[in-house]
């Protein structure tokens, strides 16, 4: 017979209780800092030949500057009595290359990071009685300490990025069937969207296009020039069939150059026809479906998810399958502290890696030696994660995103920590959004919501509900292709 107490006591820990928020930053700290790093690679300069290779980061444990300039190990007590902010130095090897030739590897510190309490780099972990050190056995850490303020990272929902989701939109009052996609790639996200207009025309757009597309026209664009190639990517069902050959009939253009000219009129007016042919291949390669590559041999894969859009939108007005529920838990996805961390990483690494460029330019002028450790300003990116999280107001525009913890006591700590924030907006109804829905049962306590504009927006997770973690989509693949499993290939 099962025992609900043990099985009770055995949970309710405090280590269980916000280990979502230890887990998620633990993840930052081992795998997305240098994840950012990767994506960067190297600071080019304007100077020929000149750059600096990025290496390994590393990150330290909580120290303090005394006015002596020694530094001490720093405890979270310490930092909230003497209104300081609990970090830890970050570390980033890096190697000069001065017009070819390549200076020894250096290892410099860039800045400071504040760290979560209880996390794996908290100066507690090496403690056995963490009340020697004026901390409460039982907290259960989970949050920062900001110039001697306790702040915690809102876990975000939003919905699924680089999913398909299908919907019906009222347009000069006509019902038009739209696709969807979120199209994610180093936290920069891109709405892609297809629609079927007047006469059962598909159109397509995405950033920086003014104007909505041709769907056909932006398939020649992507290299996929014959009518039957367009088709058979879309669909083999007689029905849609016809509503392509419709689409065919109505083509601008008939081959891949025509299209990319079309495109570069539209995203660079006026301006001289080798420009606008550049912007216009930088403009389908780097906003059109990012998370499918960047590069001119991702497009082909390209042309088959706006094909499967196509279909997906084509099905829905023919009534074989219905609107995609944004309300369903299966079609959201939680930002908890270790991905918001890393978004603003990221924006301040660019920045510091802007003013690192700066640096290396300026001393080359004046003859100097090109090194990093010169080159570096720590305040640079210090300054630049620390607003945020003492402010609350992220990167993206969005607000609210660190907020004081609440001590009134234990439970509402606890409460605190596990809470869930909607980007919707407060003003609008969004009556779907606030109501129950199914697929919250076990996910999402059903009365822990507050009253008022926040109403159903701003929810806790249930008692025993924990997050899991995403999968790489490339380790997934690498497993099925071993397994023997083989892509379907259409023939045209």
């Amino acid at each position: 017979m099962l025992d609900r107490a043990a099985l009770a006591k055995s949970y309710f820990t405090h280590e269980r209780l916000v280990k979502h928020q230890l887990d998620s930053f633990n993840y930052f700290i081992e795998k997305g800092l240098q994840s950012v790093i990767d994506e960067q690679e190297k600071i080019e300069t304007d100077i020929p030949d000149t750059y600096v290779k990025l290496g390994k980061i590393s990150v330290g444990t909580p120290i303090v500057k005394e006015a002596d300039g020694s530094e001490i190990t720093l405890f979270p007590h310490v930092a909230r009595i003497r209104n300081l902010t609990y970090a830890a130095p970050l570390y980033l090897t890096g190697t000069v290359v001065d017009q070819g030739e390549e200076k020894e590897e250096e290892t410099v510190r860039i800045g400071m990071l504040p760290i979560m309490v209880r996390s794996s780099r908290c100066n507690l972990n090496t403690v056995d009685d963490v009340s020697k050190y004026g901390e409460d056995p039982l907290d259960p850490g989970g949050y920062f300490i900001v110039n001697g303020s306790e702040r915690v990272l809102m876990s975000l929902e939003d919905l699924a990025p680089n999913k398909i989701f299908l919907e019906f939109e009222e347009r000069y009052g006509d019902r038009i069937e739209v696709a969807k996609v979120f199209s994610q790639k180093f936290g920069y996200r891109a709405l892609v969207i297809v629609e079927r207009g007047k006469d059962s025309l598909l159109e397509v757009s995405f950033p920086y296009i003014p104007k909505r597309l041709s769907f056909v026209t932006l398939m020649r664009a992507l290299g996929v020039e014959s009518d039957q190639e367009i088709v058979g990517m879309v669909s083999n069902d007689p029905e849609i069939l016809k509503y392509m050959l419709e689409n065919l009939e109505m083509a601008e253009v008939e081959t891949q150059e025509e299209a990319i000219e079309l495109i570069g009129k539209k995203v660079a007016p006026g301006q001289a026809r080798e420009y606008r042919i550049t912007r216009a291949n930088y403009v389908i390669d780097n906003y059109l479906l990012p998370h499918l590559g960047t590069e001119e041999e991702d497009r082909r894969a390209k042309a088959f998810f706006l094909g499967r859009m196509a279909e997906a939108v084509f099905e829905l007005a023919l009534g074989r399958r219905g609107e995609d529920d944004k309300d369903h838990y299966a079609n959201k996805r939680l930002k908890l502290a270790g991905d918001l961390m890393e978004d603003l990483f990221r924006v301040s690494f660019i920045r510091l890696a802007k003013d690192i460029k700066y640096q290396l330019e300026r001393a080359k002028v004046r003859n100097r030696d090109l090194t990093l450790a010169t080159a570096v300003r720590a305040d640079v990116l210090t300054e630049r994660i620390m607003h945020p999280m003492a402010t609350g107001n992220w990167v993206g525009g969005r607000t609210g995103v660190s907020q004081l913890l609440d001590r009134t006591n234990y439970v509402s700590v606890l409460s605190h920590l596990r809470r869930v924030i909607s980007p919707l907006s407060r003003s609008q109804p969004h009556f779907e959004a606030r109501d129950l829905h199914p697929t919250q049962w076990g996910r999402i306590c059903p009365s822990e919501t507050p009253e008022g504009p926040n109403c159903g927006l701003v929810k806790n997770f249930a008692q025993m509900a924990e997050v899991s973690t995403g999968v790489d989509e490339d380790i997934v693949r690498h497993i099925l292709f071993d397994l023997g499993v083989e892509p379907i290939r259409r023939e045209f």
